[in-house]
């Protein structure tokens, strides 16, 4: 077969002329021989799958210059570079989804104070932090109140004062009043406060140390719970026996597990595992996830810093939770498992209880 012109590659590959011409300029699809007196393009058959790759990875979505490194690499290579891409795709996804999640479910509540039936909700609760067994100093910072829950787990040289000045930054959520239908900019209007914050303390270290912190937090409204969430400390919910992870680590160990390239056991034993894709300091991607959960009357929540949830085993959290009353002492239990595991790392724990309003 001799060289298609423009019109019958285009047919074959299922790509518009249009396309045809702009993959050349951008030498991401050049043409075999471009006629010297015509200027007509011509493609060698042996293009078209090139060609129909091409077309699929766009299909995906996939930027061009993207497609143009892709279509360099052998079949192996180019395979996990397209498994990369849709992980990130299935990552931002999940993000709108939970942003729409949290603007459908803000958007149609109604305040239970309007409903007779309703039962007034508040929240018991406790927080501690301790610096573990190996760590000489405690760069954690653990806060709960009436309002706000917080975990921060700072890193880097001015770790500590980054993640106090963190929660810090929250705190005025604590008695500020949230206007109707005003609940996510007060949230981006506080961890845009906590970026300031945290900028300030990093910001004056002259050494290219890395400093920062992670940032965990739940906005007690009366019914509701608002989360935010940037780096690797985690909530737990307890609900009717049954224990949830209700945040996503932001972590190159989980993101190699979204993708296929790690098994969660794997995770739990690699180097890296500590190793933070988004928080709050310098340089870092402070991007946070943004979600509303509905509470119930006997639900119970853990916050906690990654020296909890990387030494002591998901079922024994489970068990402390469901077995301990009072969150004050559930707490001193969890940082008690996780010192009786070698305490490697500094440990914070806030546990809150959702339960009637006590007249």
């Amino acid at each position: 077969m001799g060289l298609l012109t423009i019109g019958a590659f285009a047919k074959a590959s299922r790509l518009s002329p249009k396309a045809l011409r702009l993959y050349d300029e951008l030498g991401l699809l050049p043409p075999a021989r471009v006629d010297p007196v015509t200027g007509y393009r011509l493609y060698d058959p042996e293009q078209l799958e090139q060609a129909r790759l091409v077309a699929w990875l766009r299909r995906l979505g996939m930027p061009l210059a993207r497609i143009q490194h892709v279509c360099t690499l052998e079949a192996g290579p180019a395979a996990q570079e397209v498994r990369t891409y849709w992980a990130q795709v299935e990552a931002e996804t999940a993000a709108r989804r939970d942003l729409a999640s949290f603007l459908i479910g803000h958007l149609s509540w109604k305040d239970p104070a309007m409903s007779p039936t309703a039962r007034p909700l508040e929240i018991r609760y406790a927080a501690l932090s301790d610096k573990g067994l190996v760590r000489e100093s405690n760069q954690d910072t653990a806060y709960a109140g009436s309002r706000l829950l917080a975990v921060a787990d700072g890193y880097g040289s001015q770790g500590a004062p980054a993640g106090a000045a963190a929660v810090d930054a929250l705190k005025c959520l604590e008695t500020d009043s949230i206007p109707a239908g005003g609940l996510l900019n007060v949230l981006e209007d506080a961890i845009d406060r906590a970026r300031q914050a945290v900028r300030g303390i990093t910001g004056t270290v002259s050494s290219p140390e890395e400093a920062g912190t992670t940032l965990t937090a739940m906005l007690w409204t009366g019914s509701q719970l608002a989360l935010v969430h940037i780096g690797d400390s985690r909530v737990y919910l307890l609900r009717d026996g049954e224990m949830f992870q209700i945040t996503q680590d932001h972590t190159m160990v989980q993101s190699m597990v979204d993708e296929g390239r790690l098994s969660p056991e794997e995770a739990a034993s690699h180097p890296q595992r500590s190793l933070l894709i988004r928080a709050l300091g310098r340089g870092a991607d402070g991007t946070p996830d943004v979600r509303l959960h509905d509470a119930r009357q006997g639900d119970r929540y853990l916050l906690c810093s990654d020296g909890l949830s990387t030494v002591v085993p998901t079922e024994e959290i489970r068990r402390v939770l469901t077995d301990t009353g009072e969150p004050e002492r559930a707490t001193r239990e969890l940082i008690a498992l996780a010192n009786g595991s070698g305490g490697p790392d500094n440990t914070s724990c806030v546990v809150a209880d959702v339960m009637e309003l006590q007249q």
